[in-house]
């Protein structure tokens, strides 16, 4: 059927240019050149892989039922020859699909997808375009983006000489985009409004060639309260600034929970773990966390939850999505970051988004022996380090989010059933609370969206 599906790991070691060289590596040396590559982007988790695994039958069987006759119709009307990139949530309906790409002349550079812009400029993005960041278009992951076979054989051979530089890699589709774009020498994106994250069952789903299930991914029940262990880390001099927010929003949610602090408060409680105060990273406060969770001094549960003390979170809906993951294998998830990747480093859980372990995984990290260089060490980096170093994944998550709404694109955000944001800073974060994170699974969502369109919890 002249058509090939491909599923790749989605981790972040694979860096736009390694990916793209990966993908063409594949185009070119199969032993027949086929006119559509779909790229499943999936991850290094068992939930994750049988995801992928539907999305995959399911484009082999809408490949085969498209009759011969119908196939060769189409093809020799377009001759199109494109690289897909999608997420294993994402539906494709082929046949739709396969007449939208034949818009496009297949000897140009196209770069192909649903476009999101910054209202303003954002520490995410590097700050990207600060005079005017609403010119620069990047593509929604969510509603697939495509290449030209001709312009991934030329960012395939422009990385070899030359690599993404950027010591962190933080937002992947804005980063795609800025090497895509290359100053200006390369195209930017071409908005194609048939690349949809409308639900698949809506009225304005009718004429789109990708959607979005309409229904959260069924794991069966949502795991209980009194199977996560929520340890909160704070100090001092925020325990009657902070820590009041937490308790007027959703402490109530967590059956355990513990503040910790370089203070001893009863009136919260705080527990001092006998770690100073640092200014800096909190690396020492969080090993002792670990330390703890698997001590006779708190319940033995199932998954840990390490989150700042300006960590807004729904633990409702973290409930619902950890019964997509199996406690027993070394679960670590949240917002991946990665720094060095091109220079052969590592991905990490960015702690302000907040961080989950199985666990096994907490047994796994502190058997290991992994520590911390210093008490003020990054500790989301730090245990990224680790991880690494022991094979175990990070699992990303992009209901997580390590900054407030505003620091993310509208149409980004319009299609989720967000987890958590992080900072306090220049916003009311009990009104942001409210609006982005309040327990909407059995009430209408505060922002006026229909719950219908939020799927990606």
């Amino acid at each position: 059927f002249n058509l090939l599906v491909v599923m790749t790991p989605q981790r972040k070691t694979h860096l736009t240019a390694n990916l793209l060289l990966r993908n063409t590596v594949l185009v070119v040396t199969f032993t027949y050149s086929p006119q559509i590559v779909f790229i499943i982007q999936s991850q290094n988790n068992s939930f994750h892989v049988r995801q992928a695994d539907k999305r995959r039958a399911d484009l082999l069987k809408q490949a085969q039922g498209l009759t011969k006759v119908r196939i060769k119709s189409l093809f020799a009307q377009t001759n199109i020859r494109t690289c897909s990139f999608l997420f294993k949530e994402t539906n494709v309906k082929m046949n739709t699909l396969i007449q939208v790409l034949a818009k496009f002349d297949k000897n140009k550079d196209w770069f192909l997808g649903k476009p999101l812009h910054d209202e303003e400029s954002t520490i995410i993005h590097h700050y990207a375009f600060a005079e005017n960041p609403s010119i620069f278009k990047y593509p929604d992951f969510a509603a697939a983006w495509a290449l030209s076979i001709p312009l991934v054989v030329r960012l395939a051979n422009k990385v070899r000489d030359e690599p993404l530089k950027s010591d962190f890699t933080i937002d992947l589709k804005h980063e795609v985009a800025l090497y895509i774009w290359d100053s200006g020498k390369g195209p930017d994106l071409t908005a194609v409004p048939e690349l949809c994250t409308e639900p698949e069952n809506s009225p304005q789903a009718l004429y789109c060639a990708t959607t979005l299930s309409s229904e959260p991914p069924l794991c069966g029940e949502a795991v209980t309260k009194g199977d996560i262990f929520v340890a909160v880390k704070t100090c001092r001099k925020f325990h009657s600034e902070r820590v009041p927010v937490i308790k007027k929003t959703w402490e109530k949610d967590a059956l355990f929970l513990e503040y910790y602090s370089d203070h001893a408060d009863p009136t919260i409680p705080t527990i001092n773990l006998g770690v100073p105060n640092t200014e800096r990273g909190h690396c020492g406060k969080t090993f002792a966390i670990l330390q703890r969770f698997l001590s006779s001094a708190v319940p033995n549960t199932k998954w840990l939850l390490i989150v700042d003390d300006d960590t807004l979170i729904s633990i409702p809906r973290l409930q619902v999505l950890l019964s997509c993951y199996d406690p027993s294998e070394p679960v670590c998830l949240g917002e991946r970051y990665g720094y060095g990747l091109s220079q052969g480093g590592y991905s990490y859980i960015t702690g302000g988004g907040g961080m989950v372990f199985s666990r096994e995984a907490v047994v796994r990290l502190l058997n290991s022996g992994c520590k911390c260089y210093s008490n003020d060490a990054p500790d989301d980096m730090v245990l990224g380090m680790c991880l690494n170093a022991l094979g175990l994944p990070v699992t990303h998550s992009p209901l997580f989010h390590q900054a407030r709404p505003e620091d993310y694109a509208r149409d980004f955000l319009a299609h989720q059933v967000p987890i958590s944001f992080h900072k306090h800073w220049n916003i009311d974060p009990i009104a942001v609370f409210n609006k982005w994170l309040k327990d909407d699974l059995r009430a209408n969502p505060s922002d006026g969206l229909n719950k219908s369109t939020k799927t990606e919890l």
